[in-house]
């Protein structure tokens, strides 16, 4: 095994993870925790890869309201198809800034139009149509595929926990569905263990087997304290390491450890030059990050590179 972390600049944020993994996995110490408990939980935009302007996921619901305007002219005039219609990103980023900071009104008209969007498609349908956006999509400022925008550090961070016999899962307000086609190629993260956001389901027959197919009413929204609830109802147990970047994750990261050893990591978006700058929808998680002893992890202090291949 080479050097850990290698894209890593030295620092408190480095050692808090290495002596972290290094207490856990050392039967020796006090702090020994087995395989089987050693369960790492991570966000996923904002975390692993990039969420400005927008998250990449509604990108693709923006494609797919798009099309629905383009075909009803009256959808023009009515959110979230007229930010859609119209590209309008501040408004689609906005509705997520204003959700970490308790204002649910805009969330509430874009997960309606979500409903609507995909209602009546197949689980195979969206898979394909995710997988191909993902794929051929590329981030409007950064000039990389939405798929060559994972960060680089936290891909090798994730691989470093793996080596040392955690397993990693995705708790992520973002779409479940959305996420699956891509996890295990850009985290090695497996589709079985990825917990979101999700419409309901049901079951339709058909010449084919049958289908499961999208309804027009939600099921659940894997945000602040959904998050541990659905962490232990998918997992059996407590995570020890929680990651998150946002006031949405803030219950995730106190939820882990427990009893146990705990290492909570909070990335800070500080890097305007290679990223993004920006602190908005994080406010309540930075200072609870510094009453509780969090690890901020800054992006531009921490990081040598922050995405793969430039």
């Amino acid at each position: 095994m080479g050097e850990p972390l290698a894209s890593w600049n030295d620092g408190a944020s480095r050692s808090a993870i290495v002596d972290f993994v290094d207490r856990v996995t050392d039967e020796g110490n006090a702090d020994f925790v087995p395989p089987a408990e050693r369960i790492a939980v991570f966000d996923n935009d904002g975390t692993l890869w990039c969420e400005k302007p927008m998250p990449i996921e509604l990108g693709f619901i923006l494609q797919r309201l798009a099309a629905m305007a383009e075909q009803d002219a009256s959808l023009r005039e009515r959110q979230p198809w007229q930010a859609a219609y119209d590209k309008d990103y501040a408004w689609l980023g906005g509705v997520i800034t204003k959700h970490y900071q308790g204002d649910e009104s805009g969330v509430k008209v874009l997960i309606g139009g979500i409903l609507q969007a995909f209602a009546g498609w197949t689980v195979d349908e969206y898979e394909t149509a995710a997988h191909a956006f993902l794929h051929k999509g590329e981030h409007p400022t950064l000039g990389r595929r939405f798929d060559d925008c994972g960060y680089a550090p936290m891909i090798e961070l994730l691989a470093y926990l793996e080596e040392n016999g955690f397993t990693n899962y995705i708790a992520s307000g973002g779409d479940r569905d959305f996420m699956r086609p891509v996890t295990q190629r850009l985290y090695g993260i497996p589709p079985e263990r990825v917990i979101g956001s999700s419409n309901a389901l049901r079951y339709q027959e058909d010449d084919q087997g049958g289908s499961i197919v999208y309804e027009e009413t939600p099921d659940v929204f894997d945000d602040g304290p959904v998050k541990p609830v659905r962490i232990w109802s998918r997992i059996g147990g407590r995570p020890i390491i929680g990651v998150g970047n946002s006031n949405g994750d803030s219950h995730m990261l106190q939820f882990a450890g427990g009893e146990k050893p705990g290492l909570r990591l909070l990335v800070l978006h500080d890097d305007g030059d290679r990223e993004f700058a920006y602190t908005a929808g994080a406010e309540d998680s930075l200072e609870r990050a510094e009453t509780d002893g969090w690890t901020v992890i800054s992006m531009k202090d921490d990081w040598t590179t922050v995405f793969a291949h430039g």
